[in-house]
């Protein structure tokens, strides 16, 4: 790996700026969040909590968070929502106990929730199929050159480390937050080739996960794009993060547009989402 690349994407000072924006890139997304809110020792829910979710649901449509379904069990309320690409599970968080305790309030009918929430996200592939999936780029690619796939192998690597079904644990709940990214290069017909770029972006990859609080699980390096699993920074939407990644290494590369302005991020856990909509 070399060193003066990533010295070059921690330079602060005179930072050129962005190349990619919320403006002028194409994301394709598939965000999921469940959060999960707990009431105080002594707190029942009211018999308007129903009426308060689905005022509640016009409200979180335009914050960018669509209701799926909820339920309640015990003396918690869980709520699944799709969300939209600019939303950090925080704010997600936020948003679901906020919007929920004044709406009760409203009603007359007011609880006092717990500081403690918890927030997963989920998609329709599990942590182990995305791993799998990730391990198989090389195998099931079509080269012709034996050779090449040997040498494309170095490039596909697990860090056992990134133990993606933990949560993030802070001082008011826990996160499971983990995203599968996927980068494509600008022109496929002009994918990457030489020895020097494959080390360096795998290694600006990490670096690039190591600053802003990331934890990447597997990372699959294809000369036309990238994979990457990761568990993300909850204060970080999945857009931040997605161009992070991508003008960080257009960055070392020469702070060109080498990268498409169309990636994909998808939420993911342990269990898929339909283990969720299967709950009556």
């Amino acid at each position: 790996w070399r060193e003066r690349s990533t010295e070059k994407m921690n330079r602060s000072p005179m930072q050129p700026p962005p190349i990619y924006t919320p403006e002028n890139t194409r994301p394709v997304h598939k965000i999921r969040f469940d959060w999960t809110g707990w009431l105080k020792p002594g707190e029942e829910f009211p018999k308007t909590l129903s009426q308060a979710i689905d005022t509640c649901r016009h409200a979180w449509q335009a914050d960018g968070l669509e209701l799926i379904r909820w339920h309640t069990e015990d003396h918690r309320v869980q709520c699944l929502f799709n969300s939209n690409i600019d939303i950090p599970p925080t704010l997600c968080c936020n948003r679901a106990k906020g919007r929920l305790q004044n709406e009760l309030r409203k009603h007359g009918t007011p609880v006092k929730f717990s500081r403690r929430v918890g927030m997963r996200s989920l998609g329709d592939n599990t942590r182990e199929i995305v791993a799998r999936y990730l391990d198989r780029q090389v195998g099931k690619s079509d080269y012709v050159d034996s050779r090449f796939k040997d040498y494309l192998d170095q490039f596909t690597v697990a860090d056992p480390e990134a133990l993606l079904n933990f949560p993030q644990r802070t001082g008011h709940g826990e996160y499971w937050y983990n995203l599968h990214l996927v980068i494509v290069v600008q022109d496929r017909r002009n994918p990457m080739t030489r020895d020097e770029t494959f080390k360096t972006v795998g290694q600006t990859c990490f670096k690039i996960a190591q600053k802003h609080h990331h934890q990447i699980a597997e990372l699959a390096i294809m000369p036309d794009h990238i994979h990457c699993s990761l568990r993300g920074n909850h204060e970080q939407s999945p857009q931040e993060i997605g161009l992070c990644f991508l003008n960080n290494l257009a960055y070392v590369l020469g702070y060109n547009r080498c990268w498409s302005e169309e990636f994909y991020v998808g939420t993911f856990s342990e269990y898929s989402v339909k283990a969720i909509t299967r709950k009556p």
